[in-house]
């Protein structure tokens, strides 16, 4: 018995960093939503106690250093299960890109051991467990659209954006987010996004609004670590975009596009900077 699943990435409307917590994370106020690039995985039983990754993908370990691989793990621990599994894990999320690309593989896995091992356990449960894996984790356990508070893991469920297409560029260096937020000064920002304004843009569904109060406090870092994601949100806005943001902690970004004409001159103006551009649409 085979079970499949797909793994979409996610970008970040808004995210707000509100304070440096005790415990070395930060308090953060997100929303996150899901568009249409997704990894895809194969998840077929094994009789050995053993778990295995395979990918078409060169550049991603296949071992315990994958969230892939630390879900199953965590999964046949927590609840006792002494059978394997093979995964075969076919990667079109970029990586390290600020698109929570792992951490949907691990949520898609979650999912998936759930019904290959008919473990019945909840969806609460699962984004519980995801919790222990990442931050991004349980939002991706759901998917949709979310605020997701404390470190990511304090899901509000809201009503999906405007349906928008989204064109994605991944300039060709890798950020870590452990050092953008290691460099944050969370007491220092000037400015917030406004949380409560982009909830009432969605909900009325106005897409000039959501474009308007779209915001990221981690681009102070990022921006200035990495000028080449600055000169790809000019360039993007340039080219007529109508809302532009970094996702996450980079160095992917994002422009929001209402008039599919504009689509194509957005695309091809990108690919003459960048080799990683993708347009979709938004999971809605």
């Amino acid at each position: 018995m085979k079970i499949y699943e797909k793994a979409p990435a996610k970008i970040n409307l808004l995210l707000d960093v509100m304070r440096k917590r005790e415990d070395g994370f930060h308090e953060v106020e997100m929303i996150m939503t899901m568009v249409d690039l997704a990894d895809r995985l194969e998840m077929e039983e094994l009789q050995s106690d053993s778990i295995f990754i395979s990918s078409q993908a060169g550049y991603i370990p296949l071992d315990e250093k994958n969230l892939a691989f630390q879900a199953a793990r965590l999964i046949k621990d927590r609840y006792n299960v002494r059978k394997g599994v093979y995964i075969h894990l076919d990667k079109n999320i970029p990586v390290a890109a600020g698109l929570a690309g792992g951490s949907s593989d691990a949520a898609a896995t979650l999912r998936g051991l759930n019904r290959l091992w008919q473990l019945g356990i909840s969806e609460d449960e699962l984004c519980t467990l995801g919790a222990e894996l990442g931050s991004d984790v349980p939002f991706c356990v759901t998917g949709g659209t979310a605020i997701a508070r404390g470190r990511g893991e304090k899901l509000e469920r809201i009503p999906n954006p405007p349906q928008c297409w989204v064109i994605l560029a991944k300039p060709p260096i890798n950020v870590s987010t452990a050092d953008v937020y290691g460099k944050l000064r969370a007491s220092e920002l000037k400015q917030h996004p406004s949380t409560q304004d982009m909830v009432e843009a969605i909900s009325q569904g106005s897409f000039a609004d959501v474009c308007a109060n779209l915001g990221n406090v981690l681009e102070t870092v990022t921006l200035q670590l990495h000028p080449e994601v600055l000169q790809m949100k000019d360039i993007m806005q340039r080219l007529g975009a109508d809302g532009v943001l970094m996702s996450g902690s980079g160095p992917t970004v994002f422009g929001l596009v209402s008039k599919e004409a504009k689509v194509s001159r957005i695309y091809n103006g990108l690919r003459g900077f960048c080799k990683e551009v993708y347009v979709v649409r938004m999971l809605t």
